[in-house]
This record gives structure tokens, sequence and C-alpha cells, in this order.
């Protein structure tokens, strides 16, 4: 079979991965790739994820890992923030967790959330169905919990987006910690409808 160099998928502007940006991340394992889903790579990618959200500044209100992918809402906290640099970060550093030669695709997929779908409510139905993938993958019941999703808001260990009361929790620290004033171009941060 001839090689067929892979390619980038097309980006937005590196603006738009930037300051309040809110992106819904899927990271794919070449291949298709299982075996790698297991307690010990979710305490890795937890740790990951804490160490990328205080270091570039983004906050995750919703992940949830599947046999051969993962997927991940990451919000912008500063206008400094750049999730692209925070993805590298990421990727780079849980690829050894894979184990086993395992790798992740070429690029991670991003789906920066436009103004509508900002929205708390419409934004918290993304989240819903981020969490709903074991679900539709038939891997648990329709009440069933899943043993890998969850959330990472830094001085929050025990916060899970299921949990009763975690939308306001949540709503009242991302207003607290989320760097206020005007911004000077680009995404506006959430809006309260």
């Amino acid at each position: 079979m001839p090689f067929v160099p892979k390619r980038n998928l097309p980006r937005l502007e590196r603006h738009h991965h930037q300051s309040h940006a809110v992106i819904f991340w899927t990271l794919t394992l070449e291949e298709r790739a299982r075996g790698w889903l297991k307690p010990g790579f979710h305490h890795a990618f937890r740790e990951l994820m804490l160490h990328a959200a205080v270091r570039y500044d983004v906050g995750c209100p919703t992940y949830c890992l599947m046999p051969d992918h993962l997927h991940l809402l990451w919000m912008g906290m500063r206008r400094a923030s750049d999730q692209l640099n925070a993805m590298k970060f990421l990727r780079t550093e849980l690829e050894p967790a894979l184990g086993d030669g395992r790798e992740w695709q070429h690029q991670a997929h991003d789906h920066v959330l436009r103004e509508e779908e900002r929205k708390r409510n419409v934004f918290a139905r993304t989240c819903s169905y981020i969490l709903a993938n074991p679900v539709r993958a038939d891997l648990i019941e329709e009440r069933g919990r899943w043993a890998f999703d969850g959330c990472v808001v830094p001085g929050h260990p025990r916060m899970h987006p299921l949990d009763q009361g975690f939308w306001p929790l949540f709503w009242r620290l991302y207003i607290k910690h989320r760097e206020a004033g005007p911004l000077p171009s680009g995404p506006t941060p959430l809006s309260a409808s």
C-alpha cells in the first residue's frame, strides 16, 4: 500500500482558541486502539488535566473517556488562555500513559462553541451529550454511572457534573475565577440565558 501522508484538519485562526473560548475537544487513538482505558489511566488523565488547567488557565466542566477516544470541554478562564498550547501539553504528557506503543491520531478534533451554544442551558445540554456517550455506545444502562467521566475544577476534586447541585456551584465558581473585564476581541464569556 502506498504511503499517504497525514494532513492537518482545517483550523480556525489561533485567536478562536484563546482567551475565553469554549471548545469541545475529541482525541482519538490511532487505528481506534483499545485496551488502555483503565483506572490507572483515568488517574493519570485527571492529574494531567489539573496541571493543564492551572498552567494554561482552562476549566473543564465535563469530560468522558471512551474505549478508543475521549471527549472534553474546556473553557478559557483568562485573556491569556491558549487551548492549542494546553492541548499540545495534554496530548504529549498523556501519551506515555496509553502504553504499548499506542498514540493519538495526528490531530485532535475541536469544535469552538458559537455564541448561541454558550448560553447556559444550551451549554449544559452539550455537557449532557458528552456524558451520555457510554449510554449511546451500550457500555452502561441509561441510569448507570460511567467510571471514566467527570470534571476538573481546581480545588474541588469531588465535584461531578451528574451530582445534584453541580451546575449552580459550577457557575458560582466560574464567575468567581474567570478573569473579569472587557475582552479585547474574540469570543465573549458565557451568557446567563
